[in-house]
């Protein structure tokens, strides 16, 4: 499997611990996606007023989409486990196993982490729409296009925490920067760089010498 491929992996809770579930490699990379920030604010207009009164009232989840394909035709050549053998029908069904089949074991479809170059989100799929492109003879599609969304998912002390911004006891999303390393952050944030190893677990980082600029990395509470 390439690591150059979009990777989502499949959680049982919003804490995403360990190695996942299940996983799902797409076929072929999106050509772009995008990545959404929004803040929610109430408009308050006083009697007599000449105008509105913004008044924060929340940051809402991000969220990210994209468009990706599968294709059956042969043509495609891929190190996905998705491969461009493998009826699209039944690689559409791998990745709906993944991101959006309901899990009997939490009673709702799983949580997700979608990881592609800097790209780390975690999140679940809120939207999956499936347009088939090319079809054999007798119907049979050789080719679809899936767009589809996802809302970022983390729990509410996550959110909590990330409110703060000193405190070592309270959770951090930092974004790597040239120059950075996971001991140099973990020093800065924790005051001990032993944390690194710990820290890039929790991000389910593989390579901890060699992050790229623009990742976003969550540093844990110290326990």
């Amino acid at each position: 499997m390439s690591k150059d491929l979009m990777e989502i992996i499949a959680y049982d809770d919003n804490e995403y611990s360990g190695s996942g579930t299940s996983s799902c490699t797409v076929q072929i990379n999106p050509a772009s996606y995008s990545h959404e920030h929004s803040i929610s604010y109430n408009n308050t207009v006083s009697h007599g007023a000449p105008g509105a009164t913004l008044k924060y009232k929340g940051t809402t989840p991000e969220k990210v989409s994209f468009d990706i394909y599968f294709d059956a035709t042969g043509a495609v050549s891929t190190a996905s486990i998705l491969d461009s053998q493998t009826p699209v029908d039944d690689q559409i069904q791998s990745f709906k196993d993944v991101c959006f089949t309901y899990n009997g074991d939490i009673h709702e479809p799983n949580y997700l982490i979608v990881s592609w170059g800097t790209l780390v989100f975690k999140c679940k799929l809120t939207s999956l729409s499936i347009s088939y492109t090319l079809f054999q003879s007798d119907g049979t599609p050789l080719r679809a296009k899936l767009s589809v969304s996802f809302e970022e998912a983390i729990d509410a002390d996550l959110i909590a925490k990330e409110a703060n911004n000193n405190s070592p006891d309270l959770t951090h999303l930092i974004e790597i920067k040239d120059g950075d390393t996971l001991p140099l952050i973990c020093y800065r944030v924790y005051g001990d760089s032993s944390y690194y190893l710990e820290v890039a677990k929790y991000n389910n980082i593989l390579n901890f010498r060699n992050i790229a600029p623009g990742t976003k990395i969550y540093l844990p509470p110290i326990k």
